[in-house]
């Protein structure tokens, strides 16, 4: 590469020490390499993966049958723009059906290429330089991203369980308030699990209509619970006069690699993010729209994902649990995310200075793959969406993570 090239690059991405300098590796891909060397010093050995962020099942058969229908009609093959009628009135029943909320399909809904889109629109039509947005800790980093991307900063919350992994907005400095913009919020919670309450969700829009803030709720996992029905922030009293709620059918419907959802609010905030999406892409094969509509008209595929979860996390929580950690069995999600161990004990004895060389070790010592997280304290988070064919299967995965766990007392 030409040496005038490296001082090209923009400082948001390492400016002109850009591909000299080592960039940080990212936490998943030191994740993946562990596995891949794990798998390599063990090859009889069976890799355990609790680490995974994704379904472990295909999309039901009626969605993926509606996609072959769909992708054969020469209809569906122009442009999209901004997303089809049919999602758009598929997703606006959706909400109605399932969190009693009603939204209009014209000005208050809008398709995205999945949350992961969205979240990096959304910052182009709301930042500008030296704005603050407010982001929960742990938590999914994508809007703050590309808010500092704009120039903004981000001001980070805590999420910790004395206050049941929700944020301390009373925390927030006045000078922080001062210069906030945006309030990102994801519940069910990745990684925590934790859900929030109507009575939370109530005092957040108080507190956006109070600081003048925009809400942003990553919707992701909303319809995955345990118990009782799913909770909508736009369910809330006034909550549709401050923010926006994020869609998608990866997880509640098995279809990560689709890539498909829809933005949901405040008419106002969902055209400036359409007039920004108008400007980055050209919209999506209508042929997934259209499947992605059908699996939003069967809701019961959720339901029945989550009672999947549901059992798996009992077993998960009695494993760990009889192994000296302090796990709690969530509301939501696929996530479990419990206090990470400072030492074992065992045929050899190991301390652990954080969650990272936790996790790195059990994979090394057992080929049990996890997701560590220091952000908020030493944590572990572990899913239920393991790979496995059926439930005989889940009790056999969930029995050898029992037999690899039983060798050491863990001391937190």
């Amino acid at each position: 590469m030409s040496t005038y090239l490296h001082n090209l690059f923009a400082h948001r991405i390492g400016g002109p020490g850009y591909g000299i300098k080592e960039a940080p590796i990212y936490k998943f891909e030191r994740i993946k390499r562990a596995k891949r060397a794990a798998l390599a010093a063990h090859p009889d050995k069976e890799l355990l993966d609790f680490g995974v962020g994704e379904p472990d099942s295909m999309a039901d058969d009626r969605v993926v049958a509606s996609l072959a229908k769909e992708a054969a009609m020469p209809e569906n093959r122009g442009y999209a723009d901004n997303g089809g009628p049919r999602l758009l009135a598929a997703a606006a029943n959706y909400m109605k059906e399932v969190f009693g909320v009603s939204a209009d399909p014209v000005t208050e809904i809008v398709h995205s290429i999945g949350s992961k889109a969205a979240l990096s629109i959304l910052p182009t039509a709301l930042i500008n330089p030296g704005d603050v947005v407010l982001m929960t800790t742990p938590g999914y980093p994508v809007f703050g991203t590309h808010a500092t991307y704009c120039g903004g900063v981000v001001h980070s919350l805590p999420l910790t369980p004395d206050n049941k992994f929700l944020p301390r907005l009373d925390t927030i400095p006045r000078g922080v308030l001062d210069k906030a913009k945006v309030l990102v919020l994801n519940y069910p919670n990745n990684p925590t699990g934790a859900s929030a309450t109507p009575d939370f969700f109530r005092q957040v829009v108080e507190f956006a209509k109070r600081e003048e803030l925009v809400v942003i709720h990553d919707a992701a996992y909303t319809a995955l619970i345990f118990e009782g029905k799913p909770l909508s922030f736009l369910s809330i009293p006034g909550a549709k006069e401050v923010g926006l709620e994020l869609h998608t059918t990866s997880k509640a419907f098995n279809m990560t690699g689709w890539r498909c959802g829809f933005v949901v609010g405040h008419p106002l905030l969902v055209k400036a993010y359409a007039d920004v999406k108008d400007n980055t892409d050209s919209g999506q094969f209508l042929a997934i729209q259209h499947a992605s509509a059908t699996a939003l008209a069967l809701p019961q595929i959720t339901r029945d994902t989550s009672a999947k979860y549901s059992r798996r996390m009992d077993g998960l929580v009695k494993v760990l649990q009889s192994a000296g950690f302090p796990a709690i069995k969530p509301a939501g999600s696929f996530f479990l995310y419990t206090k990470s161990p400072q030492a074992a004990t065992g045929t050899k004895n190991q301390t652990f200075s954080n969650a990272e060389t936790f996790s790195k070790w059990l994979i090394e010592e057992q080929l049990v793959s996890t997701v560590p997280w220091d952000e908020a304290g030493p944590n572990v988070r572990f899913s239920v969406t393991f790979a496995a064919r059926d439930q005989k299967d889940e009790d056999h995965v969930l029995a050898e993570l029992a037999t690899r766990l039983k060798p050491y007392r863990f001391q937190f």
